[in-house]
């Protein structure tokens, strides 16, 4: 007798194939594809225009063993179950995991949850479906569409401005928001106002509690104050004690809770309150849902899938948030609160973001969290949780006073039940309650203090990575699994700067996006790339022929590529001067970029070859020769940390080393976040962490 055939589940990654084998026992053995294992290759279009926009598929190259294993593993299974992510980049991998392996796709092979949890696993595996063909074709209609766009306007801008640049559907639309804005703020003209405002009491006495009174009428009409002379004018005219309260006014207002996280809320208020690039907070996400090692539990899924448009929860979660939060807060604090979603069509298969298991207090597992895993759980078991409570209720104290005509307006307001903020604060909920002492009608006040202050307008803010998502997310421009690799791509292309967390477009940025407005007025329009977004949607809700979308775009867009072509004349950059000269031939060195960033070389280029790396120091100095340590890049790119007296010295780190010292073994510590700990000694024999 031979061993009994076990069931095959693959899923993407090796991370959640193991929490999942956790969940499946001995029946089951659970392995990763690593992400795609088909795609269209890299080193040509790909794409058959003539053969109505065929797709033409390749095994990844690099992934010919493990598909091969895959196959050995297919071949000795008695099921095999497709358990990639549940969104349409997870469907187009089982579709073509499918195709490799000789599976039939019409056949209930593949298996989706939202959690990875046991009972979720369990009920996804009781019930296979067929592969859905309109999320896989929702799928390559992106696809096809962006390697059209990306692959045939990218070396244009190779020839024509510079070389290793790139423009694609959706990151050409982002950059012109960008530009745009910055465009605004260069032609802003700031105009002077003044405000007025008077510091209050009920009385002359020092302990009386003093409150800010703002002037905003003259005789029932809006005050608007242009300058100094006017501010002075109005400030002769008020009487000091002729201060009368004319009407106080208190109301109750509810705030209403947050609803769950999406990915683009998370994105922001991740940006917001922890200062986490949307990159990062994708990482994080990703760790949590694919399982983190629980101190007595093993690897556990700790939040739901985190690419979704949706604010829906489950009715279990809902219940488990009701237990949880009845048990610990009360009654009064269960708000029975539902969300609905502004598209519902759209993959509402999904969740929010949520806990998987309500249970798990993010201080309860801290120790077992990295400080960002442990930072980013508790802003989504927090927001989660507060979702399901009852709302704040201010009371809000607002009063008018009167100076002979002058209106002054005061407000206060206060909790008067926490509701929701019993367990979250967004960014945008006020700090502290200021409160107005009790004020009536017809009481004198006195004037502790009245002063004019001069304003300025401001210029629009320039955006931030939180505000370009909820920009993006408010136009349609882009999915919840693109919002991050924008923002990393445009940043990495040096399209964009970040300085204190802004995003600035750089000379090059400009000039690729004057480009595309010249040439693809359509690619860069935030009305073109929203209409586009929902013909793809409408792809998978209404099983709408993909191939039509391309049929309609290419057709413009061909003639634009030939125009762009013929028409564009090489740009020529203003290279910035360095103030130094070259050794080799005495002419000026300039700054320049190019594949991994800044660098200094010749201006005289070609003829002088002169080039070097612009030098960074670390304030750190070689244990070896005393020398400064510098920052630098290895020949694929990557960065690493040397002597500056290289070659005669080899002191290298891998990791960036600080000014301290092993206490162990005298080594220099290096950086590096480990579970519990922010450096570690550079010595690879020595175990010391701190």
């Amino acid at each position: 007798m031979g061993a009994a055939k076990k069931n095959l589940v693959i899923v993407e990654s090796p991370s959640k194939a193991k929490t999942i084998g956790k969940f499946l026992g001995s029946k089951y053995k659970v392995v990763a594809s690593v992400g795609h294992v088909r795609d269209l290759p890299k080193s040509k279009l790909g794409i058959n225009i003539e053969n109505d926009f065929e797709p033409e598929y390749i095994s990844i190259r690099g992934k010919g063993d493990l598909i091969k294993e895959l196959r050995k593993e297919a071949k000795a299974a008695d099921k095999i179950y497709l358990a990639t992510d549940p969104d349409r980049e997870g469907e187009a991998i089982s579709w073509h995991l499918a195709y490799l392996l000789g599976i039939d796709a019409n056949e209930p092979c593949r298996i989706v949850f939202n959690e990875i949890t046991k009972n979720a696993i369990q009920e996804a595996v009781k019930n296979p479906r067929p592969i859905d063909i309109k999320l896989v074709d929702a799928q390559q209609a992106r696809r096809v569409l962006d390697r059209l766009v990306g692959y045939q306007i990218s070396p244009i801008l190779w020839r024509k401005v510079r070389s290793g640049l790139s423009a694609g559907r959706v990151q050409s639309a982002a950059m012109k928001i960008i530009c745009d804005r910055e465009n605004l703020i260069k032609a802003f003209i700031p105009k002077e106002y003044w405000n007025i405002q008077a510091l209050l009491s009920k009385s002359e006495a020092k302990t009386a509690k003093s409150f800010i009174a703002k002037l905003t009428e003259y005789n029932g009409k809006k005050i608007e104050i242009a300058n100094k002379k006017e501010a002075d004018e109005i400030l002769s005219k008020i009487d000091k004690d002729s201060f009368i309260v004319k009407k106080v006014e208190e109301k109750e207002r509810k705030k209403k809770a947050y609803a769950p996280f999406t990915t683009s809320s998370l994105q922001q208020e991740a940006s917001t309150r922890l200062n986490f690039s949307t990159r990062k907070t994708m990482q994080i996400a990703q760790q949590l849902y694919e399982g983190v090692a629980v101190k007595g539990h093993g690897t556990v899924g700790l939040v739901t899938y985190i690419r979704t448009d949706s604010v829906r929860i489950s009715n279990e979660a809902r219940m488990a948030a009701k237990d949880y939060i009845t048990v610990n807060f009360g009654d009064k604090y269960w708000g029975n609160n539902f969300y609905s979603n502004r598209k519902k069509e759209v993959q509402d298969a999904h969740e929010a973001i949520r806990p998987s298991y309500v249970e798990f207090t993010p201080e309860q597992i801290q120790d077992s969290l990295t400080k960002d895993q442990y930072n980013l759980y508790k802003l989504i078991w927090a927001r989660f949780m507060a979702s399901q409570m009852t709302p704040a209720v201010h009371s809000i104290v607002s009063a008018e006073i009167d100076n002979n005509g002058y209106g002054f307006r005061a407000s206060g307001s206060k909790v008067i039940f926490d509701g929701y903020l019993k367990v979250y604060r967004a960014a945008d909920d006020e700090d502290e309650s200021k409160m107005l002492p009790p004020l009536e009608a017809g009481e004198k006040l006195v004037q502790k203090e009245i002063k004019g202050e001069q304003n300025f307008t401001q210029p629009p803010a320039r955006f931030t990575e939180a505000s370009l998502v909820k920009d993006l997310e408010e136009k349609n421009i882009g999915r919840p699994s693109t919002y991050a690799p924008i923002v990393t791509t445009i940043v990495d292309r040096k399209y964009v700067k970040r300085e204190k967390k802004t995003l600035i477009p750089t000379e090059l940025g400009f000039i690729v996006n004057d480009f595309m407005e010249k040439y693809f007025k359509e690619i860069v329009d935030a009305g073109f790339t929203a209409d586009m977004e929902d013909k793809l949607d409408l792809v998978e809700i209404e099983d709408n022929d993909w191939k039509n979308i391309l049929r309609d775009f290419y057709g413009g867009f061909e003639k634009e590529l030939s125009v762009a072509e013929s028409e564009m004349e090489k740009v020529k950059f203003e290279d910035e001067p360095t103030g130094e000269l070259c050794e080799l031939c005495g002419r000026p060195m300039v700054k320049k970029v190019g594949r991994f960033g800044e660098f200094i070389a010749c201006s005289g280029y070609p003829e002088c070859k002169n080039t070097k790396n612009i030098v960074t120091k670390v304030d750190v100095k070689c244990p070896s020769c005393g020398k400064d340590i510098i920052v630098r890049r290895s020949k694929k790119g990557k960065v690493f940390y040397g002597c500056s007296g290289y070659p005669e010295c080899n002191q290298v780190f891998w990791y960036k080393p600080v000014d301290k010292k092993c206490p162990k073994c005298g080594s220099l510590l290096v950086e590096r976040k480990l579970k519990g700990s922010k450096y570690m000694c550079s010595n690879s024999e020595c175990d010391y962490k701190e």
